[in-house]
């Protein structure tokens, strides 16, 4: 039977979702929108027809942005949401020193003295370095070399300066004010200002806050089961319309799909939308430490998807869903993209740590870095309502695929994992920024 595909070629019940999110006022962690956001999808999956759609909330780490500036003595040089914003779980403070400008920032560049400076860093990462050198690693790399302020630039034009998370899991608020700049600001103070004495001032609000994950399950009652994941949670600046309100409507459709077929599924369906993504995985990781890895027999997490028509799917080395994913898109002759490298961020990374086989599903983009995801631009306009059902089609086949009871996923030896993110070179970042699980 092939309804299900028409009908969700033709549904508007995803689509809906996504423009009900993106019209909340933000879905920051802790933030009344989050919550609201939880909701709405909690009670879209009861109304697709999962059972016992509920929201388990946590305690978390609240962060509420107040103004942000770049001041030289008392001339600002950048203030407002189109030049310079804080990164959030920044520290409320200010900062003076002469400004440093380490292009791209990657590790030699912070081998120089930054001693009680400001150091400043781009968002992009060049072709010559054989990794993404992630936003926290700099910022800690800054903090290490005895920096007093941090100033991300972005590598996108637009006036967008670009956000995202400097805490971490012990330390959910970072050591020095931290703020992100639009490409056209770095450019300037890079050319006119460096070595200049700057100050960096930031002013925010840190109350302990409430998040939570929305559950909802389908299939037979079975003890080992699949999650099928996304993040709920956006940051303050924008809709968050890509990351991750597409992922959570992508789920949303899925789960209405999967309603028609759920005679067709061997395995319990557990749909999980994390809150407290975007502040270090916080809803994901409490999840994953509480569940019997030997019980979750795969991980389908959806996060910054139809922006890019082609699905992209890391599957972190497991073969069972490598050829899972190379099944579902031969069956439906579309092109699917792949990848075997570890992807420690998003929420489906507390699960493969762990050795549970995981993929991270997102849309396949052309070059480094997160396009206009993290800034203002990050809107409703730049999506489509095809990529949406083309890719919850794809979806919906891959999880009934992985449910079928003659299809196994052997878990990796966490030793394994550990070794590959070394191989990779991403261990020495994990470390610095506290996200290594691996003992010493």
């Amino acid at each position: 039977m092939t309804d299900w595909i028409g009908d969700t070629f033709t549904s508007d019940v995803g689509w809906s979702h996504l423009e009900s999110l993106v019209d909340l006022d933000h879905r920051m962690t802790g933030s009344d929108g989050e919550r609201e956001g939880l909701e709405l999808t909690r009670d879209a999956l009861a109304d697709a027809g999962a059972r016992d759609a509920r929201i388990e909330a946590f305690d978390v780490q609240g962060w509420e942005r107040g103004d942000s500036a770049i001041r030289c003595g008392d001339e600002t040089l950048a203030h407002g949401m189109n030049a310079c914003i804080a990164l959030p779980r920044s520290p409320s403070g200010e900062a003076t020193g002469e400004l440093v400008d380490l292009g791209y920032g990657v590790p030699d560049d912070f081998e120089g003295d930054l001693d009680g400076k400001i150091a400043m860093v781009s968002s992009d990462t060049p072709d010559s370095v054989d990794r993404f050198v992630h936003r926290r690693e700099k910022y800690y790399r800054a903090v290490e070399a005895g920096a007093a302020g941090f100033v991300f630039a972005n590598h996108v034009e637009g006036t967008l300066p670009p956000t995202g998370s400097v805490g971490t899991a012990d330390a959910p608020v970072g050591d020095i004010p931290a703020v992100g700049v639009s490409k056209e600001v770095g450019a300037r103070l890079a050319r006119r200002r460096e070595g200049d004495e700057l100050t960096v001032a930031v002013d925010c609000e840190t109350p302990d806050a409430t998040s939570g994950n929305a559950v909802a399950e389908l299939g037979p009652a079975t003890d080992d089961y699949l999650v099928v994941s996304c993040h709920v949670d956006a940051h303050d600046i924008s809709q968050g319309a890509m990351d991750n309100g597409a992922g959570t409507a992508t789920v949303v459709e899925v789960a209405n799909a999967l309603v028609a077929r759920e005679d067709e599924l061997d395995r319990r369906v557990r749909f999980v939308a994390f809150g407290a993504e975007e502040v270090g995985l916080v809803g994901s990781s409490r999840y994953a430490a509480a569940v019997d890895p030997d019980r979750v027999a795969a991980v389908v997490n959806v996060d910054s998807n139809v922006f890019g028509r082609t699905l992209r799917l890391d599957h972190h080395g497991f073969d069972a869903l490598e050829s899972a994913a190379e099944r579902v898109g031969e069956r439906f002759d579309h092109p699917v993209s792949l990848g075997a490298e570890l992807v420690p961020h998003s929420d489906h990374w507390p699960f493969v740590e762990r050795g549970i086989p995981g993929y991270m599903i997102s849309g396949e983009t052309e070059g480094r870095g997160r396009g206009w995801g993290h800034t203002g631009a990050d809107t409703l306009d730049k999506l489509e309502p095809r990529n949406l059902r083309e890719q919850a089609i794809l979806l919906t086949e891959l999880v009934v695929e992985l449910a079928d009871a003659s299809v196994t996923t052997e878990r990796r030896d966490r030793d394994a994992i550990a070794a590959a993110l070394e191989d990779e070179r991403k261990a020495t970042g994990m470390k610095l920024t506290g996200d290594w699980p691996f003992g010493e």
